[in-house]
């Protein structure tokens, strides 16, 4: 290749020449290539991964870790925290210690967002680890009245941020107010039928849920059990509806009174129940027998109720002894909570008629 090709022909240094020496930060034409800003490639590498919060200098959650970490080591002094703060405190080490999963324990604390649904669950009774109250917020008598019900049941009132709420209601809108909730204990399917005494000595009635998703269902089917005096809930961990805040509230505060248990498997729980003794009757709009006639009431019984859409599953119901109707005049089909309800009725009308229970429970 000959020296004027390479030079351009005049001595001077190319135009692609002068390109590579500017580290390729600029055209042929000697214009900035786009998106380099002038500086080249070299400029727009990235920083790496985002640090973690506790890492960030001048984060919240650095102080924080930081302050902790002076008083374990026993060193300077830690910034002293007020009441608030301490409260703060006492919930994050409940939470922690909450996380734990015993048997039959919930997965995870639920959070409750928004001014009418935290103060409706505060009314309900739900089971909370913390109530998170946003600063400077306006006057309003549903804030006052969470703050003092949480307080009457030693539930800690912690303040929090804007981000912190943000960030606890996973952006949803809590307008300042957040309730964190404590994860539900579920008993064994084998206690519905033995750990309680009295329930052991009389002929035990559990009621079954199969593919019930809607949390409000399992709590208003916990509110019928609670009336007529049942033994429990059984519940499978799939494809089911579990105790969350929701659930509290249909319930009314029943669940407290009333023992919810879960299964990994409703068919097998159910072969056990046979095994102990128990029948298995499925309501199925369907079955030739009507509730009324039903000649299992008096003996322990196990009521199997399926979705409304698809009802009992074919696993379930072939582990049934039998399946039973509720009459019906109309077109309309009932949903689980209400089917549960008018099942437990006729079961205590016949039970009570055969002086197994007292007439008026």
């Amino acid at each position: 290749m000959s020296a004027g090709r390479q030079g351009g022909g005049s001595g001077k240094p190319g135009r692609g020449v002068r390109a590579k020496a500017a580290g390729g930060a600029r055209t042929k034409s000697g214009r900035p290539r786009p998106g380099t800003g002038g500086y080249g490639r070299r400029k727009l590498e990235g920083k790496g991964p985002t640090p973690p919060a506790e890492m960030r200098p001048g984060h919240p959650a650095q102080r924080r870790a930081a302050a902790a970490a002076a008083r374990d080591s026993g060193g300077a002094s830690a910034p002293r925290e007020g009441t608030a703060r301490t409260a703060g405190a006492a919930a994050r080490s409940a939470i922690k210690a909450s996380s734990g999963r015993d048997r039959g324990s919930g997965s995870a604390a639920e959070i409750v967002a928004g001014r009418n649904a935290v103060l409706e669950s505060l009314r309900a009774s739900v089971p909370a680890l913390a109530l998170h109250v946003g600063p400077r917020l306006d006057a309003d008598e549903r804030i006052s009245e969470a703050i003092k019900l949480a307080a009457d049941r030693g539930i800690p009132v912690v303040e929090a941020g804007r981000s912190e709420l943000d960030r606890l209601s996973a952006g949803a809108v809590h307008q300042g107010l957040a309730l964190r909730v404590r994860p539900y204990a579920y008993a064994h399917p084998d206690d519905l039928i033995s750990s309680d005494p009295d329930i052991a000595a009389a002929a035990p009635l559990i009621v079954a849920l199969d593919g019930i998703t809607d949390p409000r269902n399992l709590g208003a089917v916990a509110r019928s059990v609670a009336a007529f005096g049942a033994s429990g809930v059984l519940i499978p961990a799939r494809r089911s509806a579990g105790v969350t805040a929701g659930a509290w509230k249909a319930s009314a505060g029943a669940l407290a009174r009333v023992r919810v248990a879960r299964t990994p498997n409703l068919a097998q729980a159910l072969d056990a129940y046979t095994r102990a003794g128990l029948f298995l009757v499925g309501l199925d709009a369907r079955a030739a027998d009507g509730i009324d006639d039903i000649s299992l009431a008096d003996g322990p019984l196990v009521l199997v109720i399926g979705s409304e859409g698809k009802g009992v599953s074919r696993l379930v119901a072939q582990r049934c002894d039998t399946m039973a109707r509720i009459p019906m005049t109309g077109a309309e089909s009932l949903n689980a909570a209400v089917a549960a309800g008018i099942a437990l009725y006729q079961v205590t009308r016949v039970r009570a008629a055969a002086g197994d229970v007292p007439v008026g429970t």
